[in-house]
């Protein structure tokens, strides 16, 4: 215990010079329970002496003692989190049962499904109390020959529905039983809670009193039946496909994930960026990319241009220089002979004729460029001068260059937004329209990427678990069993890290013993195919793996090129069920490989003189990566296409809503 006492008595010494110096000056005024307070200090005093006197012996121990008290420290810290964590779940809980009415519902006074089924006890302790439910009705049926009904009423707050029942004579006021029983109805009905008979599903059950709204539906042609319907029927019904139970769950599912992306990186330190949607550059460098501009917009002003042929123009064309002849001898006529009035007035007048011939001739230049309705160059390109932004501007397809740009400057960011690519694939793991996350970090090699990406998407798993459970148990049954353990599994353990050239080995060798025959050829160099990459994760591994230092060929080229020449500092985050989940590198920060590599690429180099500055003035080490987030949900759930997992998906041919 010695080692520990300087920091002990340090702080005891200054809480009894600290009581001294409060306290009055003489003793007859200090209290008892004063002075025995102090006592203790002033034995603490007497320590500190003793301490002294044996520091040299002590000092081997102290380090040890010391490192041990780091380790304890953080155990401290995570029990104290956990704490904290607990008493903020304590008070929320205790804070809705003061007031369940929703903040802005007041003017309904309604209170949400998830409030009372949602609480520890399943709404026990709310039994007793008047409340007002609103939502749509899953399903209703009749009972007590006609003497009520049972509805079952969903907010969307929580995947469970509220049981509801209410009596022939309240539902009278509205229109009888039937009005309500039809599956999307909405209403919104006051009652008070009470217990269900013991061994029923739920533990409570609002009694209607009163019915104060009616959304009726009509049940004939209603399209989201009881019944399961299929995902493609349900794409075709964007705007009511919300109520399925199935996309429902996915929807507060990746709410919950947008929320957890935000809390990791907001309690890690980084800030929040906004990066263009509209850009004048391709990240990936594969141009596919959605063009956006004002051009098509201005064909309307030349419906009417006179259409000028080739044919056309070189004619004019040589009448503009037959008249530039006929100028030259005029004038050469009237010089010699300057007292004729005649020649001089005929000079003119060739003169005139051939600046009207030339602005002629331009008009007709400018008509024959106008093809499609689009103004163009000599060489048949768009003439962007007319354009919006007087350049080429497409839909992003990553904040990746724009992230850098302020991670050079604030250290650690993270971009959450959409991004788009005009990709002509019907897969089952492509959108049009996706969202991502990116952040990026300063002073950041290869190894601290890796774990930050490990991170995060342990911390999403892990926030599922806690508070998502409903949910996940929805999912567990319906859509795939595994679903649950494999969020377990993820949030707690470690994932494996492994070089492209041994993952390469690894599936040359089973391939080799005839355990496995893959679609696609499995070599050094080729990129990694999902069924490469989810046999490293769901055979060889079982778990999450990270695959780093790729060829360089297969990569993009702000990725660092490494020490070998052959390969760049990447990393992909392959998982079970989706294969490859994150894409990441550290940044390639030397100013002439990076140039390099642009050029290599068949790239413009001036299209990158922004990103190419950033190693010109103050280059730093730095590194970040990709996640596209519908995949993050498509791994959570298990879903087989990510077309399921975002609120309105878009892809050749369909743009619904």
């Amino acid at each position: 215990m010695y080692p520990l006492l300087p920091r002990v008595v340090a702080g005891a010494t200054s809480r009894f010079n600290m009581h001294l110096f409060r306290a009055p000056q003489t003793n007859s005024t200090r209290t008892r329970p004063q002075l025995g307070a102090l006592a203790p200090l002033v034995r603490a005093n007497s320590f500190c002496s003793l301490y002294q006197q044996h520091s040299a012996c002590c000092l081997a121990t102290t380090k040890t003692m010391e490192a041990d008290s780091s380790t304890g420290v953080a155990a401290e810290v995570e029990s104290l989190r956990a704490q904290i964590a607990q008493l903020e779940a304590t008070l929320k809980a205790k804070e809705k049962e003061l007031d369940t009415v929703y903040p802005y519902s007041r003017s309904y006074s309604k209170t949400s499904v998830v409030t009372i089924l949602g609480s520890e006890d399943g709404g026990k302790k709310l039994i007793g109390q008047i409340l007002r439910v609103g939502g749509w009705v899953k399903t209703g049926r009749e009972a007590g020959a006609a003497a009520f009904c049972f509805l079952e009423v969903n907010d969307g707050s929580l995947f469970e529905s509220l049981q509801v029942m209410v009596p022939k004579e309240v539902a009278e006021e509205v229109g009888g039983l039937k009005a309500l029983t039809a599956t999307g109805t909405s209403v919104l009905v006051e009652g008070r809670l009470d217990a269900t008979p013991e061994g029923t599903k739920q533990p409570v059950e609002l009694k209607a009193t009163k019915i104060f709204h009616v959304g009726t539906c009509d049940a004939a042609t209603y399209p989201i039946a009881k019944k399961k319907t299929s995902y493609e029927f349900l794409r075709e019904k964007m705007h009511l496909r919300p109520r399925a139970n199935t996309l429902g769950a996915v929807a507060r599912i990746r709410n919950a994930l947008a929320f957890a992306t935000h809390k990791f990186f907001q309690e890690n330190g980084f800030l929040y960026v906004h990066t263009p949607i509209i850009t004048a550059s391709d990240c990936e460098g594969a141009g596919e990319m959605f063009q956006v501009t004002t051009l098509l917009g201005k064909m309307k002003e030349y419906a009417g241009a006179t259409s000028v042929s080739a044919e056309q123009l070189e004619a004019l064309k040589a009448e503009l220089a037959a008249q530039g002849e006929a100028v030259k001898t005029a004038k050469a006529a009237a010089a010699a002979n300057k007292e004729d009035k005649e020649l001089t007035a005929a000079s003119k007048a060739a003169v005139d004729k051939l600046l009207k011939l030339k602005e002629d001739f331009a008009k007709a230049e400018e008509s024959s460029r106008i093809v499609g309705g689009i103004k163009r160059l000599p060489d048949g390109t768009p003439d962007y001068k007319e354009d919006f932004f007087s350049k080429p501007a497409f839909l992003t397809v990553s904040g990746q260059l724009q992230g850098e740009f302020y991670a050079c400057a604030l250290s650690n960011i993270y971009t959450f937004g959409p991004t788009f690519r005009a990709e002509y694939s019907f897969t089952a793991r492509h959108l049009a329209e996706f969202w991502m996350i990116e952040p990026e970090m300063a002073f950041c090699d290869l190894t601290d990427d890796m774990q930050c990406a490990e991170d995060y998407v342990r911390y999403c798993c892990k926030h599922l678990l806690e508070n998502c459970q409903a949910d996940l148990d929805f999912i567990n049954k319906m859509v795939d069993n595994t679903a649950i353990a494999r969020l377990q599994q993820v949030a707690s353990t470690p994932f494996k890290r492994v070089s492209y050239t041994e993952a390469i080995d690894l599936l040359k060798d089973v391939v080799a013993r005839g355990v496995k025959k893959f679609e696609y050829n499995v070599e050094w160099g080729i990129d990694l195919q999902t069924e490469h990459e989810r046999y490293l994760t769901e055979e060889i591994f079982k778990q999450p793996v990270i695959v780093y230092n790729y060829p360089k060929d297969i990569k993009a080229f702000y990725m660092r090129l490494n020490e070998d020449g052959k390969t760049v500092a990447a990393m992909d985050v392959l998982v079970p069920k989706v294969g490859e989940l994150i894409g990441g590198s550290q940044r390639e920060d030397r100013l002439d490989v990076l140039e390099q590599r642009i050029r290599d690429g068949g790239m413009d180099v001036a299209a990158y003189e922004g990103y190419l500055d950033l190693r010109r003035y103050g280059t730093v080490p730095h590194s970040g990566f990709g996640l596209g987030f519908e995949r993050l949900i498509l791994f959570a759930t298990g879903l087989d296409n990510i077309r399921e997992v975002i609120p309105f998906p878009r892809w050749p041919g369909n743009a619904s809503y």
